[in-house]
């Protein structure tokens, strides 16, 4: 009975082999394996998580390396994690890891979870959306080609560099006060259509329109908005960056029509960045106050890192109120790199943003909580559900997506690690009912920063990437062996195993030809 998956949950102090972990996972589908009550206390559901043969070793390699550590230094392996959210107050259907899924600070990077807004003891935590809310991924398309813009690539790359401010600590170059950044924190997008930064269409293709409408200023701190106040409009260091991209190989012609892509080798580019020190110092401050909730609340969970609260205590809606208005700072923020960069193409082929038909496709954020309505066990509920490393993807004939997009679902932008290449997916009905309208969001993490700056050397990885013809321009080359190909899982196997699950289809996929970063 030693190896009795229900006996061990019983005695949970009891330190099991791996041998004895791994019987507590199973595989349901060729993409998609399940992890059983008892693999961690407490768990209200059970987890699961999706990958393919090539991704499932990964997950299976970072348990048994977990478990040769005893549990000494870094986060828990992705698969605990997953596995400790499923005991969470609240929680309904599984904790659901994507493809990309890799540790985090709570929940792991690629974890979504669902609470039952009408459970009184149900939580929300800031370690399911993460320090960078709205961290998220806008793609614009243009009318021009490879052919157009392959020559021009190095001066573009120039412009871009010159025109958005990036690297840690970087400022903006948008004019902003004190009353304007408080407008910004409430309106979102409508403050940029207002003030000149976006085209009112601009709105139509944006998660939530641009604006969440429960964000609330007075709930962001003093320090939070000092630390926002002169990075609008700026992308930040990291994963981040803008990518001029041309259209490698369309899956789906008739979704790829919907969204203005036409032929390959056509021109769009990718902004990827968030709400910078301010996003950060919400979830900072939010922390603090949940451990003083959960103190008071008797509220337990199986790590620390996943400090939370009711969701309808005045901790949980205050950090709600606050992560809204974080979230408008990072729509604010990606338009007006928008407006930037369509500035800088405008520029360099003498005509308008307008002629370029520089239209975004969409703009989808992957470090977010919302509430929304789904289907559990039969019946509607409304959930709060929390994205971290996780996009939306919501199925064709969904109210809150375009009308342009209806016949074919939402856009899913996906993220590529700098030099490879980046997808376009669609939302899918089997996805709304299995993981909730979520999808991967990028290519996910195989090696941590430390490993990647001890392990690469960085000139190698920049003339990597010249050799492929990719015109890049960095802030702190250094940083770029954190973001090198190597230290990453395979995007193009994240993507066939979200294809592959149903959860999304692919529609078209870009291929870098100038990279900007901090």
């Amino acid at each position: 009975m030693a190896n009795d998956p229900a006996t061990a949950a019983a005695a949970p102090a009891v330190v099991r082999t791996y041998e004895q972990e791994c019987e507590y996972l199973e595989e349901i589908s060729p993409t998609c394996i399940r992890i059983k009550k008892g693999f961690v206390p407490n768990m209200r559901v059970e987890g699961k998580f999706y990958v393919n043969h090539a991704l499932r070793q990964l997950m299976y390699d970072e348990l048994k390396h977990s478990m040769s550590k005893n549990g000494e230094g870094g986060f828990l392996p992705a698969v605990k994690q997953i596995a400790n959210v499923a005991a969470m107050p609240g929680i309904v259907g599984a904790s659901v890891g994507l493809p990309d899924v890799h540790s985090g600070y709570g929940f792991a990077i690629g974890n979504m979870a669902a609470f039952d807004m009408s459970d009184p003891e149900a939580v929300v935590s800031p370690g399911g959306v993460g320090f960078d809310i709205n961290c998220g991924v806008r793609l614009l398309r243009t009318n021009l080609t490879e052919k157009e813009v392959g020559p021009l690539k190095e001066q573009l790359a120039q412009s871009l560099f010159d025109h958005i401010p990036v690297g840690v600590g970087s400022k903006g170059v948008i004019p902003i006060g004190r009353d304007e950044l408080e407008q910004a924190l409430e309106m979102g997008m409508d403050w940029s259509l207002r003030e000149g930064y976006a085209w009112a269409e601009d709105k139509e293709h944006c998660e939530e329109y641009g604006r969440m409408l429960q964000a609330d200023p007075s709930k962001v701190s003093p320090r939070a908005k000092k630390r926002g106040l002169p990075q609008l409009g700026t992308l930040g260091a990291g994963n981040h960056y803008a990518e001029i991209q041309v259209v490698d190989e369309i899956y789906d012609k008739h979704a790829a029509r919907k969204m203005g892509i036409d032929q390959e080798k056509q021109v769009c580019i990718m902004i990827h960045s968030g709400s910078r020190g301010l996003g950060h110092q919400v979830a900072t401050d939010a922390l603090v106050a949940m451990e003083k909730a959960m103190a008071r609340d008797g509220i337990h969970v199986n790590d620390r890192q996943l400090a939370c609260a009711r969701i309808n205590s005045e901790e949980g809606q205050n950090y709600l109120a606050a992560m809204s208005a974080a979230a408008n700072y990072a729509w604010v923020n990606r338009t007006s790199m928008t407006f930037l960069t369509r500035q800088a193409f405008a520029k360099a082929f003498g005509s308008t943003p307008d002629d370029l038909d520089m239209n975004i496709i969409y703009d989808v954020s992957h470090n977010i909580a919302k509430v929304e309505e789904h289907v559990v066990d039969g019946r509607v509920k409304t959930l709060l559900v929390h994205r971290k490393g996780s996009t939306r993807a919501f199925p064709p004939h969904h109210p809150l997506i375009p009308v342009d997009y209806q016949f074919i679902g939402q856009p899913v932008l996906i993220g590529g690690t700098m030099g490879t290449g980046s997808y376009v997916l669609t939302g899918t009905d089997h996805g709304m009912k299995n993981t909730f309208g979520s999808t991967c969001h990028g290519a996910g993490r195989a090696r941590s920063r430390n490993s990647s700056r001890r392990n690469l050397d960085y000139e190698e990885v920049l003339k990597n990437l010249a050799d492929k013809g990719i015109a890049i321009r960095v802030a702190s080359p250094k940083l770029v062996m954190e973001e090198a190909p190597e230290s990453y899982k395979d995007v193009d196997q994240v993507v066939n195993t979200c294809h592959e699950a149903g959860i999304s289809n692919k529609a078209f996929k870009l291929r870098p030809i100038a990279v900007i970063k901090g």
